[in-house]
């Protein structure tokens, strides 16, 4: 086979799996929705089809003014082109298409009490057969409740070990890493798993090939739902005061500080000319800045300020 012969198989290869996986992602993105309209019992997405100028498009489903969820969305983008130049520089990646598909979620509930929650699961590939898979699941409470951080990363590790040992604790610690605010010295929440450029590869004790890792992110994706829906279930139901949404809307300033300053996804997005609305999707419909704000001394706001750290073994 001359190496025309096998690039050209090489594109076919990855194009049959690449529509193989975007149509998978498409299909998580409903089964969530369902799932979140259950929950919440009053809202419905709306859903706004879209095409993108350089090629491919997506689907944005977003959800407002609900008994659960203030203001979330569940978003699918299958997007391709030629590769920006800034982003084959970031990358150091040498001249190619691409070829970009996922589904990204943040759901910014009414009630305090319930945590923020942010899911990405996604597949890049380029035309001369570079591919990896990304993603991860983040929880950022407004007040942190011990026995939901426990469930949620004891979730996410049972999901991790079904595919690999070292996952959790890899991942976990990516996390942590990540979702940071160096300005601020404090993570976003209590972090979850975080992942990227995930490969076949060869291990000390196995290969992983390319279908382990796109079981592995299969996994992840169908995991969001059921350990969300518990969460806020549980959560929803409390009462809450104005103070409390008053700190809200605070944390709700940090979150938008590490979207806009230092998110991958969102610099991405908007450097391949990706569409606005759906990648500033993820900031809340209300978000304060107080001056030099501090939580009262011995306050569950000041607990939740203290257990913003890197490090916390939940598990």
């Amino acid at each position: 086979m001359n190496s025309l012969d096998k690039n050209t198989q090489l594109s076919n290869d990855f194009t049959e799996h690449k529509t193989q996986i975007s149509t998978w992602f498409q299909g998580l993105q409903s089964r969530i929705c369902t799932a979140l309209e259950e929950a919440d019992g009053k809202s419905n997405f709306q859903i706004d089809t879209w095409e993108r100028e350089g090629g491919g498009g997506g689907t944005s489903r977003v959800i407002e003014n609900g008994n659960l969820i203030e203001k979330g969305g569940v978003n699918f983008s299958a997007v391709f082109g030629e590769s920006p130049a800034q982003i084959l520089k970031l990358m150091q990646l040498e001249p190619a298409d691409f070829f970009a598909t996922g589904v990204s979620i943040v759901l910014h509930p009414k009630n305090p009490l319930v945590p923020i929650i942010h899911m990405n699961v996604r597949y890049f590939e380029m035309s001369n057969g570079i591919y990896w898979f990304g993603g991860g699941i983040d929880l950022t409470p407004h007040y942190v409740f011990n026995e939901d951080a426990i469930f949620f990363h004891q979730s996410l590790k049972i999901a991790c070990d079904k595919h690999h040992a070292s996952y959790y604790p890899e991942f976990k610690k990516k996390a942590d890493d990540y979702f940071y605010i160096p300005h601020r010295e404090e993570t976003r929440g209590i972090g979850g798993i975080f992942f990227d450029h995930l490969k076949d590869v060869n291990t000390k004790t196995k290969k992983i090939t390319k279908q382990d890792r796109w079981d592995f992110v299969r996994e992840i994706g169908e995991a969001f739902a059921p350990i969300y829906t518990k969460i806020a279930n549980k959560n929803k139901k409390f009462s809450f005061t104005k103070e409390q949404i008053e700190w809200q809307r605070i944390r709700r300033g940090r979150y938008v500080e590490f979207n806009l300053v230092y998110d991958r996804g969102t610099k991405f997005g908007l450097e391949t000319n990706g569409r606005t609305e759906s990648i500033l999707m993820s900031l809340p419909p209300e978000a304060n800045w107080q001056y030099a704000h501090e939580p009262k001394k011995g306050s569950e706001e000041e607990k939740t300020i203290s257990l913003l750290k890197k490090g916390i073994d939940w598990v």
